[in-house]
């Protein structure tokens, strides 16, 4: 029998690697630590099946780290096309009517050489309160997912002075961290 293993197929018109994510107790290389497992109000927010996603299980978990708080929302199913994934995943973020654009999306290539991240930075105003949250999301065709961070100790802080680059970089090494193969 040959290393491909006997024809089982896994799904996906692409027949790439398909992925799942998960959500481990540290993230980062232990940075930080799971605060608490929202995958139940995730997967409560998220339909299974639409025009551009299917068979769609959603996770996430809140992290901490010192002053910092850390959420990663992740997909895992059948994605059609990555691109619009992340483009509702972006305009979703606006939606609440508290959150604006202070840094438009753009694409970024992690230093480590991982696949693109496309990051921005939001404003969201909770309780009279600017809060400034830089977040990257990405999408393949078997997994989404949205990383977004803010700092107690400058939750206001200067969306043009967030270094999108290095969070960029963080948010890479967590997808490496979350993104498991399937089987």
């Amino acid at each position: 029998m040959g290393i491909r293993g006997g024809g089982s197929s896994s799904g996906g018109s692409d027949g790439g690697p398909r992925y799942r994510i998960t959500v481990p107790q540290t993230l980062a290389g232990g940075e930080y630590k799971l605060a608490k497992d929202i995958s139940q109000q995730a997967g409560s927010a998220v339909p299974s099946d639409g025009a551009n996603e299917h068979n769609i299980k959603a996770v996430g978990g809140q992290y901490s780290s010192g002053t910092k708080s850390l959420v990663m929302l992740g997909l895992y199913g059948v994605i059609d096309d990555p691109d619009t994934t992340i483009e509702h995943t972006i305009r979703g973020m606006t939606r609440d009517g508290k959150t604006e654009v202070a840094v438009a999306d753009k694409e970024f290539r992690p230093r480590g050489g991982g696949d693109s991240l496309t990051c921005g930075v939001d404003v969201r105003t909770e309780m009279g309160q600017k809060v400034t949250l830089p977040f990257c999301v990405w999408a393949d065709s078997s997994t989404s997912g949205n990383v977004a961070e803010t700092d107690a100790s400058e939750l206001a802080k200067d969306p043009q002075s967030v270094d999108l680059q290095k969070f960029a970089d963080k948010v890479d090494k967590i997808r490496g961290e979350v993104r498991k193969p399937l089987g």
